[in-house]
Parts: C-alpha cells; structure tokens; sequence
C-alpha cells in the first residue's frame, strides 16, 4: 500500500480529493450534449461525411457515459451520494445497458488485484503482443458490429435465463436484469420519435455503440495494462497516455488516459486527474510512472508480434473469451459461469 502523503503534500491531496456536483453533472451533461449535438448535425446536414462524424462523437461520447458510470461506481463523481448515484445509474449505466452497482462490485476485484492472476481483467491484456494481423481481424469484428452483436446476444440471452423457464419468470428475470436499461432506451428512442427522428435511435444510438464505441474500448483497454513493464509495481501495472486533443476527442474521453492516477489513487474524480498528473510530475514522480506519448505507440507496442507467428486456429477461441469478458468488464451484466 502506498501512502498518498509519500507522494503528495497534504494541501494537494486535499486539493485533488475534492468533488463537486457541478463538475460531476458537467462530466455527463457534457457527453449528452456531445451525442444529441452530432445527432443534430446529420438531422440537419444528412451526408456521408457528417453521419461518419457523428457515428464516431457519439462511439466516443458512449465511453464517455461509461466513464460517468466508472465514477459513479467509485462513489466520485458527485459529492451528493444520491446525485452520484442518480446520474451513475440513470443517465450513464441504464443507458449503455449496463448497472452501477453489479459493474462496482465486478471493478473492485480489479483494483484489489490488477495484473494478477485473480485479476478479472487480465483476460483482456495478458494475450499481448499479438500479431497486426490479430488486431486488424479484432478491429474488423469491432467495426462491423460483430463483437457488440455478440455481447448484446449474451447479455440478452442471459437476462432472459434458461429457455425452459415459463415465459412469465423469465420476463420477471429479464426485468430484474435489464428493466432499467430497456426504459431508459425507450426514453431516448421516444424523444427521438417526438422529434420527427425516431430513425436515429438506431442509426446513431444502437449503430455507434456496436461498432466504434466497441472499437474504442478495445484500444482504452489495451491502453490500459497489455503490456505494463511491471504487473507488481503500482507505477507501473497501469499505463497513462499523454493524449492529443483530437485523441482526447475520439479515443479517450472523460480523461480516461489517466490511468497510473487512477489505479494509484481511485478515489479522486476524473475530472481532476489531470491535476493529479500535474501535482505527480512535480513532486518528481514522473520517472516511476508508465507513461507513453500516443495511443499509436501503445498500439504499435501491443501488435509488435511478427506476423509469422500468428496462430489463427486461437482467434475464434480466444475471441470467444474475450467477447464474454468483455460484457463483465464494462459492467453490462454479471455473467454467469456458463454465460456465452
């Protein structure tokens, strides 16, 4: 365990600690401003070029909801806990299909153990280096839908439970799961169906969050932790990336690419771990820190092995796991031991 008074002052501890319900609203109202504004753009100017756009703002605005939820779960994002909540479960979980409180219980267990053997995500970053052709396949699957397609399938069928069930429990058991879920998008398709748009729900809702929100969250993931130089060092079991501004718009929102701060100190909100980066630098703790300069380098790193030594009979084994670890890991559902 690391004392945090070993690496900040007690008034810069005191300083990053702070949370705020106006950040913490501005953090989700940010990202539903960003979705309904690109939703705006193709209304209005209906082309190729603006429904590409959109489709990637609103991916990358998903994650961002995801985010809300992350903090939420940590019980940061707002200092009101019921607002924290409220905006967690409401406006961030129910929407992408997820629930706060099964994603914290699922998230914590990473944090207690990340990079270890116990680790519930190291599925998701022990397969590295793999080859480029690897990744063009995942990126591929990611693109067109296949992998969201798949998780979407799993967790459906899971809330539905066993096929033998009379109908009745299992609607019961599908509205236990996933009710909120399903009201929160009939709330969004019936704005977009009041607004003369009810065609967006699924050109730019459902489309964005099976295919770029999909591809997003597998680079923040490898992001994240393949490949750290050091799965017991907390400085470096964890990586942070110095994000551009367009990567902080198309790839990591909500500050996501913060993520030594986070894993060293997980209870200071998102939006003030830049700071927290800052105040770390400062105090000469750069040199033990994991930090690369682009999401293209981590990239770069992750594929960097030889396409010689792909193995293409793993993929569709390896991809199997993966896609139903992805479901657990963003908190779309606790999937049972036999959930596929």
């Amino acid at each position: 365990m690391i004392n945090p008074l070993d690496l900040l002052t007690r008034e810069q501890l005191a300083d990053v600690k702070q949370r705020s319900d106006l950040k913490g609203i501005w953090v989700v109202a940010f990202s539903w401003m960003m979705i309904f504004g690109a939703m705006a753009m193709f209304a209005i100017w209906p082309n190729p070029l603006t429904f590409i756009a959109a489709v990637l703002i609103i991916g990358t605005r998903q994650l961002g909801l995801a985010i809300g939820m992350h903090d939420g779960a940590h019980g940061v994002l707002t200092k009101s806990p019921s607002l924290n909540m409220f905006l967690s479960q409401w406006l961030c979980s129910y929407p992408m299909l997820a629930e706060t409180n099964a994603y914290r219980r699922y998230h914590l267990v990473h944090h207690r153990n990340t990079q270890q053997e116990n680790d519930p995500d190291l599925i998701l970053s022990k397969p590295f280096p793999i080859t480029r052709k690897s990744f063009r396949r995942k990126m591929i699957r990611d693109l067109t839908g296949q992998t969201g397609y798949q998780q979407r399938k799993a967790q459906i069928l899971n809330a539905l439970g066993d096929p033998s069930l009379p109908w009745d429990k299992r609607i019961d058991r599908f509205a236990s799961k996933l009710g909120g879920a399903a009201f929160t998008n009939l709330v969004l398709f019936s704005i977009l169906a009041v607004a003369g748009q009810w065609h967006l729900y699924f050109l730019l809702w459902v489309l964005p969050m099976l295919t770029w929100h999909q591809a997003v969250t597998r680079i923040r993931n490898i992001a994240e932790h393949a490949m750290v130089p050091d799965n017991d060092d907390p400085f470096r079991n964890a990586r942070t990336v110095e994000a551009s501004w367009w990567e902080r718009l198309l790839l990591a929102p909500g500050f996501v690419n913060y993520h030594v701060e986070h894993h060293l100190f997980m209870w200071v909100p998102c939006y003030n771990l830049p700071k927290l980066h800052k105040y770390l630098l400062a105090n000469g703790h750069g040199d033990k820190m994991e930090i690369k300069g682009s999401y293209w380098e981590v990239i770069r790193m992750a594929t960097s092995r030889p396409d010689d030594e792909d193995k293409p009979g793993e993929v569709v084994h390896n991809a199997r796991k993966r896609r139903v670890a992805g479901v657990v890991s963003e908190g779309f559902e606790e999937a049972e031991p036999n959930a596929a």
